[in-house]
């Protein structure tokens, strides 16, 4: 099969593919680029594609993984900016730019309340302060989806 024919074939698979982008991201926009940048893959890479194999799955494991590491990525970047942060709250004078005097309030109001929950309605609240999905949450803590929603909100 040319890249021609492959490329058209994989375009007749944008819909589904859609459908389990908005599965994972539950936003249009990020579905959008996951899906284009599963697409991207999928050309790029299209010579580890064996011919007789299904195109479907195998396209649904480039975006299954492209979605994990992204969501990866944006952890790490959440960690990091997190660290930022508290390193700035403890440090005023070291951290440049703007007046950081009411993001330091603001933390330390927050890290006061946080103190002062329970453990069963803080962890909730900092798994997705940190990035973690409603239904990750619930498996790690091993509660139902929706008393993680109801101790986050």
């Amino acid at each position: 099969m040319n890249t021609v024919d492959f490329s058209q074939q994989i375009c007749n698979y944008r819909t589904a593919l859609m459908q389990s982008a908005m599965k994972f991201t539950q936003n249009q926009e990020d579905a959008d680029d996951l899906v284009q940048e599963t697409l991207i893959k999928a050309i790029r890479y299209e010579s580890k594609f064996i011919d007789g194999t299904n195109l479907s799955a195998w396209l649904y494991t480039i975006l299954k993984n492209t979605f994990i590491n992204h969501y990866r990525s944006c952890v790490r970047k959440s960690a990091v900016i997190t660290r930022s942060l508290d390193f700035d709250c403890q440090y005023p004078a070291t951290s440049c730019g703007t007046n950081g005097g009411e993001g330091k309030f603001m933390m330390e109001d927050m890290n006061k309340a946080l103190k002062n929950l329970n453990p069963t309605l803080s962890l909730p609240f900092l798994r997705y302060f940190e990035g973690y999905k409603y239904h990750e949450i619930a498996e790690e803590i091993n509660i139902p989806i929706g008393t993680v929603k109801t101790r986050i909100h």
